[in-house]
């Protein structure tokens, strides 16, 4: 507006001296005009500048309350280049005790670090005409997988050496919920007198008996622990290995005519356990979220030997979500793209670091720390791993497991409820089949919240054990 004010008055007086036409002669006119047109346009770059600096001053500011938020949530990312620099350095924290410590859920947002780190290398750009049609290969068995991703898949299994994918089928689905639902699908019969029994063994996941029955399907219903499985004819077992919630190394535990075997490996990575062979079964199930920390992605993918299994499960995604999207996969295909370059270099990438061996470091130093915090305590418990060779990183270590499978000793019934008079969340064993005495821990928050964490679980002693007893019902 002020320079459109200062046009019309500039135009005013040009106005006013054309009447003295008779005194100025036209050269006068002209050189005024020009000596105008210079003041204004100075003028116009000068605001403008001045507008483009205070833009910069105002973004500048925005960044640095940013990347102060960011720095007071987290430490400042570490170098990935070497081993020796991947280490979590603790800081000192200070716990009023009112803070709340919600580990309940397996958000595995302690990926955020390295991501943050390797900057714009896993930027991908999606033009608004592209990823538009349904379809992304017609001539595949699931023609909703991106070839790019299924290409990305098979790479990171040969290089990290965790699965066979030759002579396998490639399913993807939205997360690893999604796949167990259409392997359930797939691997009851249709027409069965009653529906197929689905069994794990205990502790298992918390998610599968809610999961199972909860559109209350003909075709099969949720039977308990594996253990205690003794039923006739055919049924359908859940492994999982690692085992969530406790990290164990798990096989089948029924083992009978009938069987049905549907292994979950979201945990089968080197961060979390050694690698010892690659695995080889019937049905696979992998989740972009516990490999790689991009759990909003929503993306999991099964690796299936059978033809028919594998088209029923491609036909109940179809049926549940008409496929699955094809920027995640896009976005996840460029993902396993970089930690595949990074121990694989194609051509001349830009180097990126090793995302395993930061994240086995990160694994390692949380479970010193929270094995540090128990025994401080001396109020609490943890599973002893033994130690194994890991054929990717190669060396031997004990497995690492995204959740910690706590046990409250000292007499106390219900972890869970004495935890969470601490302020500190977790979720209680028996949604696992396990006792109250258990709960699992999130072993994959932010750094502020995990310290935070064995810092307070730490100066929980006996004496407060006994307070919980008497204030119990």
């Amino acid at each position: 507006m002020k320079h459109i004010e200062g046009y019309l008055r500039v135009s005013l007086f040009l106005s006013e001296m054309g009447k003295l036409s008779g005194v100025f002669s036209l050269r006068h006119f002209l050189v005024l005009s020009l000596a105008l047109n210079v003041a204004l346009i100075s003028r116009v770059v000068y605001e403008g500048e001045n507008w483009r600096e205070e833009q910069i001053r105002a973004l500048m500011a925005d960044a640095s309350e940013k990347s102060a938020h960011v720095s007071m949530s987290s430490p400042p990312p570490p170098s990935p280049s070497t081993p020796s620099s991947m280490a979590v350095t603790s800081t000192e924290i200070k716990d009023d005790g009112e803070r709340v410590i919600n580990l309940d859920h397996g958000d595995p947002t302690m990926y955020e670090r390295f991501w943050q780190q390797m900057g714009d290398i896993t930027t991908i750009v999606i033009s608004g005409w592209q990823s538009m049609s349904y379809f992304s290969d017609v001539k595949n068995l699931c023609w909703f997988l991106e070839p790019e991703f299924a290409k990305q898949i098979i790479r990171l299994h040969k290089i990290v050496g965790n699965a066979v994918t030759d002579n396998y089928y490639i399913v993807v689905g939205t997360g690893s919920t999604q796949l167990f639902q259409a392997a359930l699908y797939a691997l009851s019969p249709p027409n069965a007198s009653e529906p197929m029994s689905v069994v794990s063994a205990a502790p298992f996941y918390s998610s599968y008996p809610s999961v199972t029955d909860f559109l209350k399907s003909g075709l099969y219903k949720w039977a308990g622990d594996a253990n205690n499985f003794n039923k006739d004819g055919p049924y359908i077992e859940l492994v999982t290995s690692p085992n969530n919630p406790d990290g164990s190394i798990r096989q089948p535990v029924v083992n009978r005519s009938g069987e049905n075997l549907v292994h979950d490996f979201a945990y089968y990575w080197p961060q979390y356990t050694p690698i010892s062979s690659p695995a080889d079964h019937d049905l696979m199930l992998f989740t972009v979220s516990k490999a790689t920390g991009h759990a909003g992605m929503r993306l999991g993918w099964a690796l299936v030997k059978d033809k028919e299994v594998a088209k029923k499960m491609t036909s109940f995604i179809e049926l549940n979500t008409i496929g699955v999207s094809k920027d995640s996969q896009q976005r996840a295909a460029k993902i396993l793209q970089v930690i595949s370059d990074s121990y694989e270099p194609v051509g001349n990438p830009k180097q990126s670091g090793p995302f395993f061996h930061f994240s086995h470091s990160m694994m390692e130093e949380r479970w010193k720390a929270l094995r540090s915090a128990v025994k401080q305590s001396g109020l609490f418990s943890l599973p002893e791993f033994p130690s194994s060779f890991c054929n990717f990183l190669g060396q031997a270590f004990g497995s690492q497991p995204a959740f910690a499978w706590l046990k409250c000793e000292g007499g106390i019934e219900d972890c869970g409820n004495f935890l969470k008079r601490h302020k500190i969340l977790t979720r209680n064993g028996k949604h696992f089949g396990a006792s109250p005495e258990y709960v699992r821990v999130s072993m994959l928050d932010r750094d502020e919240s995990f310290n935070l964490f064995t810092k307070r679980l730490s100066s929980l002693h006996l004496s407060q054990s006994k307070d919980h007893e008497k204030e119990s019902p």
